[in-house]
């Protein structure tokens, strides 16, 4: 088993007024040669957008992008069509594909919007751009791991171009829930978006992050109230 400790203090930063950014791997101006990537998972942003700020149409390609909002609402719209709203409890994703423009914007005028803008390297290229967006009730992720993103229907989640799962779970302290891949050879990485918990005797406190490879189960214990997302992702051939 291998593991690898991302302490908050230690991710990226940047912070343009309209947006206060934290990079969990190296991204834009930020570069840090030991956090390019675990595995398939490339970025890991947590982003703050103040109200009436976002992103103008940009371009993305041959990505999985997906993004969960942890505090407020996003305004999407692409140029596949797409006009949507995402809100708190909803995970949206894109398969970039062959190509596609969007933007995002913060819903609100006056309130900021927190959320987690995540990317994945794909396991088909060039592959038709797809978007997707669901409602997840937070109830069913009570002291047990949600399926929110899987290349398997039957696991409830929106689907990815990798065999990637994306789970979270809500903790009460003092729970005990391991998680077990569900493709062999795969990592986890485990971020914690609130609380804190313990991964196999190290501490992981609020948006620190700990990704580990090489092990059939990973042992989780909340040493307190804990909001945990679980990114599975393939480790080899990237």
């Amino acid at each position: 088993m291998e593991t690898v400790f991302h302490p908050s203090t230690e991710r990226g930063h940047a912070n343009h007024g309209w947006l206060d950014s934290y990079h969990s791997f190296s991204f834009s101006s930020w570069y840090e040669p030991s956090k390019i990537h675990f595995g398939a998972l490339r970025v890991l942003n947590d982003d703050v957008v103040a109200g009436g700020g976002g992103f103008g149409a940009h371009p993305h390609d041959n990505m999985e992008i997906v993004s969960i909002p942890l505090k407020g609402s996003l305004a999407h719209k692409d140029s596949t069509g797409n006009e949507k709203f995402i809100n708190t409890g909803d995970v949206q994703i894109m398969s970039a594909g062959t190509g596609l423009q969007h933007s995002e914007y913060n819903a609100s005028k006056t309130e900021p919007v927190n959320f987690l803008q995540i990317w994945v390297f794909p396991k088909v290229n060039n592959i038709k751009p797809h978007y997707d967006q669901k409602t997840f009730d937070s109830d069913a992720r009570k002291n047990n791991w949600q399926i929110v993103v899987s290349p398997d229907e039957k696991d409830g989640g929106l689907w990815i171009n990798q065999d990637a799962v994306f789970a979270r779970a809500s903790l009460d302290q003092n729970i005990k829930l391991n998680y077990v891949p569900k493709f062999a050879g795969n990592g986890v990485y485990l971020f914690v978006i609130e609380g804190s918990i313990d991964v196999n005797g190290q501490d992981v406190n609020k948006r620190d992050a700990i990704g580990v490879s090489g092990s059939q189960t990973i042992e989780i214990k909340s040493l307190e109230a804990a909001d945990v997302l679980a990114i599975e992702v393939p480790m080899g051939g990237i």
